[in-house]
């Protein structure tokens, strides 16, 4: 199977949940509204920013039926399937097929961690299976799973035995180990970047298309970066970055989803939405100390 060849930025989406814990299914149509306005070109569905670990099986099966039906064919959806049980996320990825996914994506079991590739390709072909006629995109994130397996060896073993394998959304710092994933086979597979600070790095070494969690609250930022790349502006294609690590520096010193909820709100794109336990929302005097230490380096002039 071919991969899509995506370029630009796909918003890895917050799952809006109310205050008493359940998933706010309403809030979903008008947050993708908001991200396809402000120059997102695809998203990505129940992941690690949707909290999809967090969700129940049934909930991540809303969550993806109704982004797909507000997106209504504009921009494509990749689902996040990932599970620590195979068995569940193969259901999640034949449920993604059914309801009309651009394509499937899968994080590896992480309570009992992965130690070899094999494991990790037979791993994957049980969850690709269940939806063999949509592309598969392993979902690298060594932060989270305890995966370092080398993804050069992933996708050159997987390559023989999951058909629907075309890539990888990489999230992960070594750069190096990317571009030699983008270069493998004269770029046979579909690496999506998915570390927002470097987006800019990625770019350089060969990267097309990225997921990611600030995409939600800053994507035209972003879009003015790669198209100051892609123009050959490189100081200001460099400007744009350093401003994004600076949000996500401040980001980053609070919890980061109720931080990215909260900004959300400010931004009145995320109306009512809270974090599930066990991760907290903000208190007020975090909630003070976020929006002073945005205001300071200038985060509301441009973000937008």
């Amino acid at each position: 199977m071919k991969p899509a060849r995506y370029n630009g930025l796909f918003a890895a989406t917050l799952t809006p949940i109310k205050s008493c814990g359940k998933v706010a299914i309403d809030r979903i149509e008008p947050q993708i509204e908001r991200l396809i306005s402000r120059g997102v070109k695809g998203l990505y569905v129940c992941g690690s920013t949707g909290e999809g670990v967090s969700l129940t099986t049934a909930e991540r099966q809303a969550v993806t039926a109704e982004s797909i039906r507000a997106v209504s064919g504009r921009v494509p959806v990749l689902v996040q399937v990932g599970h620590n049980s195979l068995v569940e996320a193969a259901e999640l990825a034949a449920h993604a097929a059914t309801s009309g996914a651009a394509g499937i994506s899968a994080t590896c079991p992480s309570y009992f961690k992965i130690n070899s590739v094999d494991v990790l390709v037979d791993s994957m072909k049980l969850i690709a299976a269940a939806a063999p006629d949509l592309p598969f995109y392993y979902y690298h994130i060594p932060s989270l799973t305890g995966n370092r397996i080398s993804m050069t060896e992933f996708l050159t073993l997987g390559s023989d035995s999951i058909s629907n394998l075309v890539g990888l959304k990489f999230t992960a710092p070594e750069l190096h180990e990317f571009q030699q994933c983008v270069e493998l086979n004269n770029g046979r597979f579909e690496i999506m970047w998915g570390v927002d600070e470097m987006l800019l790095a990625a770019l350089s070494v060969g990267g097309k298309a990225a997921v990611g969690s600030t995409y939600n609250i800053a994507s035209p930022l972003y879009c003015r970066l790669i198209e100051a790349y892609a123009a050959g502006d490189i100081v200001k294609a460099r400007e744009f970055q350093s401003q994004a690590i600076a949000f996500i520096n401040v980001v980053v010193k609070f919890p980061f989803h109720s931080a990215m909820k909260q900004i959300l709100r400010w931004q009145g794109g995320a109306e009512d939405s809270f974090c599930r336990l066990p991760q907290r929302d903000l208190s007020l005097s975090q909630i003070t100390s976020l929006h002073s230490q945005l205001s300071t380096i200038g985060f509301f002039d441009w973000c937008n």
